[in-house]
């Protein structure tokens, strides 16, 4: 049966993304967006010019923590899901401007669930988190029974928050709550901070890699269009009230084998050079999906060298971002 979904940040990366899934199946679209200038806004605004027209979409400019904004978001419901993915991105960013990402991440997830509560029927909120909130591991994989108070820069910390605000809404107000942990997700559309992107370009261009560390951290990347059928499944699978779910591949790449699957799919090579690990960098993330397999079931399809590919290809037709 159709929904009607609330998405936030919904023209970004995987808010796009997920918007295209689920037009497709004919549900009902309402994006929040901000078009802040994070990264080029005109890449965001390309990103949903194919539903512009579409009878199910509705656009709604704004910031997440202005009541008035919020206020025409939810006079468009009532909604079946909320799905939150606004947010301030990116761990070294954070860095600089720990108060602006603790204002957007945290105050706005509240701002948000304020608006949610009240509704005559407040709507299931699936929140998009991050696998960054787990901090430095001692252990494998990363498993959402572990703790993740040692958060290593403020985003992971303001995402640790946003959970635990989550937990709250549904402990005191019974909100129906899926906090889903994003494991590096990477496709086309991908923003251009991100490792696979801006090390993509720098590869065509010929220009240097900053490489820094030792070329040996490992991260767990996720192809976009696997973490849209995890959301998907978290907007209507049966469960008692709140969950915390990780989205991954499970099985983490190598930086360097990274570089070289650039290499190879742009026909380049790559001039690299090693620079010291910054702060905040954590050495590796390695998702345990047992969960997401049994309560969502959730499957990830893509190979990583398939992404890339895929990847590549749709970086080599978009100019807007080549910059």
């Amino acid at each position: 049966m159709p929904q009607n979904v609330l998405i936030t940040g919904g023209a970004g990366f995987i808010g796009s993304h997920l918007t295209d899934k689920l037009l497709s199946q004919n549900n009902e679209i309402v994006i929040l967006d901000s078009f802040n200038n994070f990264y080029e806004p005109e890449a965001k605004r390309q990103n949903i010019q194919n539903y512009l027209k579409s009878p199910n979409y509705s656009l709604i400019e704004g910031d997440l923590r202005d009541d008035q904004t919020l206020n025409k978001c939810f006079a468009k419901g009532p909604f079946d899901v909320v799905v939150h993915l606004a947010a301030m991105a990116g761990v070294r960013p954070s860095l600089e401007q720990p108060s602006l990402y603790m204002d957007i991440n945290v105050v706005g997830t509240q701002k948000l669930i304020d608006h949610i509560l009240m509704e005559k029927h407040p709507p299931r909120l699936v929140f998009g988190s991050s696998s960054s909130v787990y901090g430095t591991r001692s252990g494998e994989s990363f498993k959402e029974t572990d703790r993740i108070d040692q958060p290593l820069s403020p985003y992971a910390a303001s995402k640790a928050a946003g959970e635990l605000i989550c937990y709250s809404a549904h402990h005191t107000k019974k909100l129906q709550t899926v906090c889903l942990r994003f494991f590096t997700v990477f496709g086309p559309r991908q923003r251009p901070d991100l490792a696979i992107h801006k090390f993509c370009k720098l590869i065509d261009q010929g220009k240097t890699i900053e490489v820094y560390g030792d070329g040996t951290s490992k991260r767990d990347y996720t192809f976009v269009k696997d973490i849209v059928s995890g959301i998907e499944s978290a907007m209507t699978f049966d469960f008692s009230g709140f969950e915390i779910i990780n989205l991954g591949r499970g099985e983490p790449v190598i930086l360097m084998d990274m570089i070289k699957c650039l290499e190879k799919e742009l026909g380049k090579k790559a001039n690299l050079i090693h620079k010291e690990k910054q702060i905040g960098d954590m050495p590796y993330t390695y998702a345990n999906i047992e969960k997401a397999e049994n309560m969502l079931s959730y499957k990830p399809q893509t190979p990583f060298s398939e992404g890339i590919k895929e990847f590549v290809v749709w970086y080599k037709k978009n100019p807007v971002l080549l910059g």
